[in-house]
């Protein structure tokens, strides 16, 4: 069913990537109100309406959802349940089977193995037994990951040998995790696909990402080799992906480019930091492409504005350099109004045509 403009959209969080999609659904004539619990609200600064509450709240929840005609969430690690509450009342998109997939690595893995995707070598772990058995059969070195909860290079220990296994342990908090056999691959890329509700995809360049100390730092447009000769069965899987969770709004898959093939890395239900670039670099951004496909709208245009394009994170104390920024005639700067500059934080984004 479609949600027409002059309609309220609910977000849940309200991170920059909340701010984006409330920036792309007022410029469509949508207004919006932001849900989350932080005390800052990069997202409520350019929404309409903003509720700061728990997510485990269920009278805010309630009340938030009464006011709104469709919700969506910029962010995965939201509790199932406060969107199944929410999903009572007022329809959810995607829904909440997207999140109870990629919340858990071991769940996200299997799941796109199961549609013919190829995940790195894994074990789950969920002791310090476990593991000692997981780097038996996988061996070193390996990646030792949280389950659930982890992002931008959090929740995530290296293991070079045997002897590291019980101080990577402890570094993930002796959680329930996953052992990952490191990957050998030219390039690290992703594809972003947005679905409608009527099952219609439409897919964007797929970036080269690069990333410093688990965060991602460049995404660059075209890709290039070795990308180019992945693409098409990196793409197919998303495609899979999307139509087994009868996905709406823009999905991110994220892969290695080895020699054998593209090899899954995990997924994002939801627009990507890699598609910041789409802003500027696309005949219609990742985000209103959200938009349009949570609201049942037709999805737009993915085609490059530009031959080639560049966007690098403003990452820490890279924000100040926002002057020299603006004096560059192909530069777009995008800041993110966060208050507190922390070393590696995503304080903003530069696009270059």
């Amino acid at each position: 069913m479609m949600t027409p403009p002059g309609s309220t959209i609910g977000i849940l969080g309200g991170g920059q990537l909340g701010r984006m999609l409330a920036i792309a659904a007022a410029n469509m004539g949508y207004r919006v109100h932001s849900y989350a619990p932080d005390e800052e609200i990069p997202g409520g600064d350019v929404s309409a309406a903003v509720t700061r509450a728990g997510y485990d709240d269920l009278a805010a929840l309630d009340a938030f959802a009464a006011s709104v005609d469709v919700v969506t969430y910029e962010f995965e690690n939201i509790d199932v349940a406060a969107v199944e509450h929410v999903a009572k009342i007022v329809p959810v998109r995607p829904g909440a089977a997207a999140l109870r997939v990629s919340q858990d690595r071991v769940t996200e893995k299997e799941f796109v193995a199961d549609l013919g995707g190829r995940p790195a070598p894994f074990r789950a772990v969920d002791s310090l037994s476990d593991l000692a058995v997981a780097l038996s059969e996988l061996g070193a070195p390996a990646l030792l990951k949280t389950r659930r909860f982890g992002y931008d290079g959090k929740g995530q220990a290296r293991i070079d040998n045997a002897d590291d296994a019980a101080a990577a342990w402890a570094a993930i908090g002796e959680r329930p995790a996953v052992l990952e056999g490191l990957v050998r691959f030219d390039a690290e890329f992703s594809v972003l696909l947005a679905r409608g509700a009527d099952g219609a995809s439409v897919v964007y360049d797929c970036p080269k990402n690069e990333h410093a100390s688990g965060v991602l730092a460049l995404s660059t447009v075209p890709g290039g080799a070795p990308i180019a000769g992945q693409v098409a069965e990196a793409t197919a899987l998303a495609r899979k992906v999307a139509d087994k969770l009868d996905y709406v709004g823009l999905l991110t898959l994220e892969f290695f480019a080895t020699d054998d093939g593209p090899v899954f890395n995990e997924m994002a239900p939801r627009v990507h930091n890699s598609g910041h670039w789409t802003i500027e670099g696309a005949r219609v951004s990742q985000f209103e492409n959200h938009i349009r496909a949570v609201c049942g709208l037709p999805l737009g245009d993915t085609s490059l504005t530009a031959p080639s394009v560049r966007m690098e994170n403003l990452l820490g104390d890279a924000v100040h350099d926002w002057r020299s920024i603006l004096a560059d005639p192909r530069a777009h700067l995008h800041l993110y109004g966060k208050s507190q500059v922390k070393p590696g934080r995503k304080m903003g984004h530069v696009t270059r045509l």
